[in-house]
């Protein structure tokens, strides 16, 4: 625990005018969360008040006059223990009261602790001109009073040391922005600073190359389609990233895709380079939501792969109505079914579906040619059992 006690009479800078009716000392300091503050009201002469007359807030709530002293006819001071970190940037307010409630003076204290070693340093390239870094607030985080932060690069073997000057505010505010003037094939070397009136402290120090950092804007112009009558697929497409049109690299893309009513996605990894995708196997009648990301591999022949974008906008369509389900005619019940040709279905069902959820245009081919077979075969059926009743 600190112990601060400050008796020398000092002159405030925005609460006094042309009158001086009382100085509060010390004016604003800084102390460490658990230090102690002795502070002293002096009077300005000639007033015809009495020190013993005043009274202190702390925040707007009335401090305990067991904590006051009596120093002097004019001087009254009060001693806080154990102080708190700060309840805002901006200070906490000690004011000084006459006994009527009027205010005669004020300060602000800023309590809190120095700055620990940022953590979690991560950086990123939309276009291999710019780099975005964000980190954390190391140790506790919050230190209570301002504290500046700084985010510092330079070329690993050589260049000047240079600081970032675009800093996001809000809750990005651990953040900063380096537009333009960026080296490829050439490593750099990035670090944080963060300084406070308490102390500083410096984060580890990242490497990293420009073209082994890069992402993109998440897919744009993404639909969802239906493949005809076909009641158990969709067609997904959507557009390559803009950012890197000129660059020359390979994209690798993935999609998930969700029911309607529920919040379980279903990822599908082998999209490769291509800008669309068949879904087979999905639920007829269904409605699903689908989202697409990229991540750009091969920048410029790096052999390292880049950052995944964010998922992309969901888009939705459904699926066909089933037209068995659609006719309301009535299958046999499971058990005057055949089994030998119900287990031959549900093997080639589970083989059709094992190889054709992803995006494989052979096993695709196949599955659309049994299922319109399939589908015709019923709509035959049903024509003949409605000729029939009619």
């Amino acid at each position: 625990m600190f112990s601060f006690i400050f008796v020398l009479l000092l002159v405030p800078h925005e609460l006094l005018s042309s009158t001086h009716v009382a100085v509060i000392s010390p004016q604003d300091p800084v102390l460490p969360i658990g230090s102690s503050l002795t502070a002293t009201c002096t009077l300005a002469p000639g007033l015809g008040l009495q020190a013993g007359s005043l009274f202190w807030t702390l925040n707007g709530l009335s401090v305990c006059s067991s904590s006051y002293s009596v120093l002097s006819p004019d001087t009254l001071s009060v001693t806080l223990h154990n102080l708190n970190g700060s309840q805002q940037q901006s200070g906490d307010n000690l004011v000084c009261h006459g006994a009527d409630g009027h205010v005669l003076a004020g300060s602000c204290l800023y309590v809190g602790r120095p700055p620990e070693k940022p953590v979690n340093l991560t950086c990123w390239s939309r276009n291999t001109k710019d780099l975005s870094c964000r980190w954390s607030p190391g140790g506790r985080g919050e230190t209570h009073i301002r504290t500046i932060y700084t985010l510092k690069y330079k070329l690993r073997w050589y260049g000047r040391e240079k600081e970032c000057e675009i800093y996001s505010t809000g809750k990005q505010r651990y953040s900063c922005y380096i537009p333009r003037n960026l080296a490829l094939f050439t490593p750099y070397e990035i670090w944080v600073e963060a300084a406070n009136q308490l102390g500083s402290a410096t984060s580890d120090i990242t490497t990293l190359d420009i073209l082994d950092v890069v992402t993109t804007d998440p897919p744009a112009n993404v639909q969802v389609s239906r493949v005809g009558v076909l009641e158990d697929q969709l067609t997904v497409r959507w557009a390559s990233p803009p950012e890197l049109k000129d660059v020359l690299f390979q994209a690798k893309y993935q999609i998930r895709y969700r029911l309607e009513d529920s919040s379980e996605w279903k990822v599908v990894d082998d999209v490769g380079n291509q800008t669309s995708c068949r879904l087979a196997g999905l639920r007829p009648g269904t409605v699903y939501f689908v989202q697409v990301r990229c991540n750009p591999v091969g920048i410029y022949g790096s052999r390292k792969p880049g950052i995944w974008s964010d998922w992309s906008h969901p888009a939705a369509a459904s699926t066909p109505i089933s037209e068995r389900l659609q006719s309301g005619s009535c299958d046999p019940k499971p058990g005057e079914q055949n089994s030998t040709l119900r287990r031959e279905l549900k093997q080639f069902f589970g083989w059709v579906r094992k190889h054709a959820s992803g995006c494989s245009g052979m096993s695709i081919k196949l599955y659309d040619q049994w299922r319109v077979w399939l589908q015709k075969t019923h709509k035959t059926r049903n024509q003949i059992l409605q000729d029939d009743n009619s």
